[in-house]
């Protein structure tokens, strides 16, 4: 076909300019669509929420009394520039285009000026960490490159481990109930936590020992936390123990990958025969992902660093080092392991209990360390007085009691093995946490220096000679212990 030089028309002129200009109007409707308004997540005991921040002169703002509001009673009034808040006894005055204001009737200075907006106050987001706590007494961290503001102790914290099942599952195990938005992507499985006040474990990228499910990693952004899992294979996402816990296994169709020979036949195979009709396509299995017999916890980490062993050495490095030995040697005897603290991340007691709980184990050992001392100390629970089950709802400080005899027994196993590799050994009971708040037989293990002194503590050797103990004495009371549900 031949191009015709023939010049427009007006009419074709008229249309083609009508055409650039809804071709240039639609091209910035999706410019705009696709920039995406800036958020900030605020996080309490409270309510969780999310508002937008405003853009005024090169600063981030967003409205003092939407922040407020959500938390308890407050009001607003507005006299000409001047801008009064008063949030339960507390108030404050504001003044539009000033950077000073007062609070409970103390000056602070602003990193910009206070803006009036149609009546809404607006602050600058920099100022948050400094200006919050004079209204709610209580610590206030702001995560401001990613705008996530969190109020008091609400962090939920999350573990993640391998389970080399087959086809292999990574389980992640929560601390509060979550429920992320999810999608995928070749390679990669992202979870979105816009609700939840999630913080990052001790490294923001977690590596696994496993080719289908190599890391995950850990990002914040505009008011989202967000892990993202990479795969050699489609994942897929599945929720459990109320929202606590998240298990991503590669998608059915991709658990049995084609095993490829070095001599392949030179017959093609038989072509499965057609489908009956009315008949049902067979379902692929998916293996139900082994439990846990075992949760070894390292006490301390993040910003809790234990006792100083040494100027160098800290107690929680000591016991992460040997929770990582120990699951090998229970993983060695076939005894699937969670090390609930794998890495420099801060967990309080009731988190330890609760994701220990979670998983059903069969036995609970915590790891301590000290420089006092020669040998091993082992403890179990010693419950205090008061408290009782209701129903099916155990006391949380009195968990424990149920399990007493096994822990005792376990206790007694371990003690044995110790002794026949002469590891000088003491049992003690002691009102230890979260030993009081395991529902399963519980053991803490406090590791001091052998004869040699305080610098063989963190010792290879020492430490696999202590930890091939607790794999013997643990594989021994197994059958007290109970069968893996």
């Amino acid at each position: 076909m031949r191009w015709s030089s023939r010049p427009y028309s007006a009419a074709g002129f008229f249309f083609l300019v009508l055409f650039g200009i809804f071709t240039f109007i639609f091209l910035s409707f999706l410019h705009l669509e696709s920039a995406e308004e800036k958020k900030i997540s605020i996080y309490s005991s409270a309510a969780n929420y999310t508002l937008s921040v405003t853009e005024r002169n090169g600063q981030d703002y967003v409205g003092l009394f939407e922040i407020l509001e959500p938390l308890g009673t407050a009001n607003v009034k507005t006299d000409g520039l001047h801008w009064k808040l008063r949030y339960k006894t507390v108030a404050a005055e504001f003044t539009a285009g000033e950077s000073r204001a007062r609070v409970q009737g103390r000056n602070l200075d602003l990193p910009a000026s206070f803006l009036l907006d149609n009546g809404r106050g607006l602050v600058p987001l920099a100022c948050l960490s400094t200006l919050l706590p004079r209204f709610l007494a209580t610590p206030v961290a702001f995560h401001e490159t990613s705008r996530r503001l969190f109020i008091g102790n609400v962090a939920v914290h999350f573990t993640a481990q391998i389970n080399k099942t087959n086809p292999p599952t990574l389980v992640m195990n929560f601390s509060s109930p979550v429920n992320p938005m999810i999608a995928t992507e070749p390679g990669k499985l992202r979870m979105v936590f816009r609700q939840e006040p999630l913080v990052p474990p001790g490294s923001r990228t977690l590596t696994f020992d496993s080719a289908v499910m190599p890391s995950a990693s850990f990002e914040e952004s505009n008011g989202a936390a967000e892990i993202a899992v990479t795969g050699s294979a489609p994942l897929l996402a599945s929720f459990s123990n109320d929202g606590r816990t998240i298990t991503i296994a590669p998608a059915p169709n991709q658990a049995q990958a084609p095993v490829r020979t070095s001599n392949p036949p030179s017959t093609p195979a038989a072509s499965p025969p057609p489908a009956q009709s009315g008949s049902t396509a067979p379902v692929p299995a998916v293996e139900r992902p082994v439990p846990y017999f075992a949760v070894v916890d390292a006490s301390h980490g993040g910003e809790e660093r234990g006792a100083a062993l040494t100027d160098q050495l800290a107690e929680k490095d000591v016991t992460l080092a040997f929770a990582r030995r120990l699951r090998q040697e229970l993983d060695a005897k076939g005894l699937n392991t969670l090390v609930l603290r794998d890495g420099d991340v801060t967990l309080s007691l009731d988190q330890r209990a609760s994701l220990a709980n979670s998983v059903h184990p069969k036995i609970y050992i915590s790891v301590h360390a000290a420089s006092l001392g020669t040998g091993v100390r082992l403890y179990t629970a010693l419950l205090p007085q008061g408290g009782g089950d209701r129903g099916p709802f155990l006391d949380w400080d009195t968990a424990q009691a149920g399990f007493r005899f096994a822990s005792q027994s376990a206790e007694a196993s371990l003690s044995a093995e110790f002794g026949n590799r002469q590891v000088p050994v003491r049992t003690l009971i002691a009102p230890l946490r979260p030993l009081n708040n395991i529902a399963a037989p519980a053991v803490a293990i406090e590791i001091a220096p052998p004869a040699g002194g305080i610098s063989q503590l963190d010792s290879a050797a020492y430490q696999q000679l202590v930890a091939e103990a607790v794999a013997a004495g643990v594989a021994a009371a197994r059958d007290k212990l109970g069968a893996v549900r």
